[in-house]
């Protein structure tokens, strides 16, 4: 599979399959899952976070004349302003809607407000309506009241299930104030991400190994003892590309050359934890010490693995282009098979076998994004 091929199976099958059958017309909301068949699985609660993500997703793919699913974006994003935010009289969004649109979970949680932001921000672009960059605005005000720490950063949650402070949840919240400054050229957007990069570079990468850690205590501290702590490659890249994301709107950016730096860095680091497999495989979790703890995959690792390869500075280009071309061939037959028909398995074993019995919505987002950057 090339990207060109890639980029074909996306447009004409996936976009068009999870507007679709993906997509509940009747309650103008998208389905969280699809059957192997391609039919929707009904569940107890719809997600704010995968809302998010498909009205993004599909707002872009209609900005970028991939398809024209637009309008229902933008129709689907009145419906989650009405039943998720503030839905319980509170401040903030709820978590997920039961299916009679009473809340399911009224918990705050930041990593499904940053997402609300990410699908403000590519609505306002396609539409051009100012309310949306309003409302925006509002919720991004909101979102910086209910999850307020004292040390940086965000909480998790509001009111917090627990001490740990994730890295997640920040990483995302980088990639939707990116977009709305993109979207809006509003300062404030970018200085925001200029926090978040900060506090990325300073607490969240471990200097002896160039790893990117997942938990942190309240201080910001790596939550287990050395060694002992989890890093996803798949963040590697997805932080890799973000940071260069962060550069390409703000060349004159404070420390530029040592952001340049540690973005290189974080895409070589997880190349090397791809454990020597060919073709390479972004493996679910390693320790700090390089050990595999996790030999699982998922399809967004290696769509964040694609995203970033596509980045690489010209003199490799070479070398990139075998390395993706291998990528891609082992992506188009193991994650998108001809016989899901636009559909995807989210999970496979260390031995390569399907561990779910459907397929996400959630994933459509990272995959777009991957089609997307190989196509610039």
């Amino acid at each position: 599979m090339t990207p060109s091929q890639f980029r074909t199976w996306a447009v004409q099958q996936a976009l068009p399959l999870w507007a679709g059958n993906g997509f509940d017309s009747g309650r103008k909301l998208f389905h969280e899952r699809l059957d192997f068949n391609g039919q929707p699985i009904d569940l107890p609660a719809l997600r704010l976070m995968v809302q998010a993500r498909q009205i993004a997703t599909y707002s872009r793919a209609a900005l970028q004349g991939d398809y024209a699913a637009g309008d229902q974006a933008l129709s689907c994003l009145e419906v989650v302003e009405r039943r998720y935010h503030r839905a319980d009289g509170a401040p903030g969004w709820i978590f997920s809607l039961a299916p009679d649109g009473r809340p399911a979970d009224c918990r705050r949680d930041l990593y499904a407000h940053a997402f609300i932001l990410f699908a403000y921000a590519w609505a306002y672009r396609l539409s051009g309506d100012k309310g949306l960059q309003t409302r925006a605005w509002e919720a991004s005000v909101e979102l910086r009241e209910i999850f307020h720490a004292q040390n940086g950063g965000f909480l998790d949650a509001a009111p917090p299930y627990d001490a740990v402070r994730r890295q997640n949840p920040h990483m995302h919240l980088l990639e939707a104030y990116l977009a709305l400054f993109e979207a809006t050229g509003n300062e404030v957007y970018r200085n925001f991400a200029s926090e978040l990069v900060e506090l990325g570079i300073g607490r969240f990468i471990e200097p002896n190994t160039s790893l990117l850690l997942e938990d942190f205590d309240s201080n910001w501290k790596p939550l287990e003892p050395f060694g002992h702590n989890r890093a996803e490659p798949g963040h590697l890249f997805e932080w890799s590309w973000l940071l260069q994301e962060y550069l390409r709107l703000y060349a004159d950016a404070k420390e530029a050359d040592k952001i340049h730096g540690v973005a290189k860095a974080l895409h070589q680091t997880a190349l090397v934890h791809t454990n020597g497999t060919v073709p390479a495989v972004i493996r679910n979790g390693v320790a700090e010490s390089g050990a595999v703890i996790n030999a699982d995959t998922r399809i967004w690792p290696q769509t964040e693995f694609m995203r970033s390869l596509a980045l690489t500075v010209p003199k490799q280009k070479l070398e990139t282009d075998i390395l993706l071309a291998s990528v891609l061939g082992n992506f188009s037959t193991c994650y998108i098979p001809a016989s899901l028909h636009g559909g995807w398995i989210d999970r496979l074993s260390a031995d390569g076998k399907s561990v779910m019995d459907h397929m996400p919505a959630s994933s459509l987002y990272h995959i777009y994004g991957a089609v997307c950057e190989l196509s610039s």
